[in-house]
């Protein structure tokens, strides 16, 4: 190969290296900024669950929701367990079962919302059969956080109806009566849409925002809430593997434009 040739292709290779190398660090350090957001996002989230809890009169005023994400809240109100619905296939401690949501009448308000409550195992025997979670009658003190409406799962079919649910009314709650749940509709649902099911059910419903309940197990519901995934750990492995590209990028283009092409006539000299 004539010397120009030669020349001509180092300089391409080159190139083509110095533009594979931009690119990957440029792309590892992108994964990095995400990570740090995302890090920053947790040390958000950590400052306001320590926040103060905010009393009924503070959570009926809440007019912009991603401001009081995850921040404690303290109601007094009425439960419609009558409006109680089962997420399927909802996991606490990588056991299937149920999130467990029932609509909330505030006090001294036309206002509801709705409470995850916490998870119940579901019965493997027989899906239909919903294991037993108690419902206070009367009015109750519920304290939570702010949450975003539970997670969307992709959905294949529609469940059928069990014949019964263990949830029943309590008594002397007439906004439970004037809300009844729709003929043919199912507790046992995959996802749970808030604006359909404020129009299924007739309630004042806030769809914008709903409530984790906190603390021990009670009531036959688990309440140990997975952390909000915010996928920081994978922005730090993708970023290592494009500096890693990098670097095997540059070894071998110090291998096969510079030592190799050295090694070849001493091989040949032999």
């Amino acid at each position: 190969m004539s010397k120009s040739r030669r020349r001509g292709r180092f300089w391409i290779v080159t190139l083509a290296a110095l533009l594979t190398l931009a690119a990957t660090v440029s792309l590892g350090r992108w994964q990095l900024s995400r990570a740090a957001q995302k890090e920053a996002l947790q040390a958000e989230i950590e400052a306001q669950r320590q926040r103060p809890a905010l009393d009924q009169e503070a959570f009926l005023a809440i007019d912009k929701p991603a401001d009081a994400l995850h921040r404690p809240v303290h109601l007094r109100g009425l439960w419609l367990a009558d409006q109680t619905v089962y997420l399927d296939n909802r996991q606490m401690h990588g056991v299937p079962g149920f999130y467990v949501l029932t609509p909330f009448a505030l006090e001294g308000s036309e206002q509801t919302v709705m409470i995850q409550r916490g998870w119940v195992q579901r019965n493997f025997n027989d899906r239909a059969q919903l294991m037993p979670v108690e419902t206070p009658a009367g009015l109750v003190e519920v304290t939570g956080r702010i949450a975003p409406p539970p997670a969307h799962l992709l959905e294949l079919g529609k469940p059928a109806a069990p014949a019964s649910a263990p949830a029943s009314a309590p008594e002397g709650t007439p906004a439970g009566e004037a809300a009844q749940p729709a003929v043919g509709s199912s507790p046992i649902r995959q996802n749970l849409d808030l604006e359909a099911f404020r129009s299924e059910t007739r309630l004042p419903l806030r769809t914008d925002l709903t409530l984790q309940q906190i603390g021990a197990a009670s009531e036959g519901l688990q309440r140990d809430w997975p952390a909000p995934a915010l996928g920081v750990d994978k922005h730090y492995g993708y970023a290592f593997q494009w500096f890693g590209l990098a670097a095997l990028v540059v070894i071998l283009y110090v291998w096969f434009q510079f030592i190799a092409p050295r090694r070849k006539p001493r091989h040949g000299e032999r």
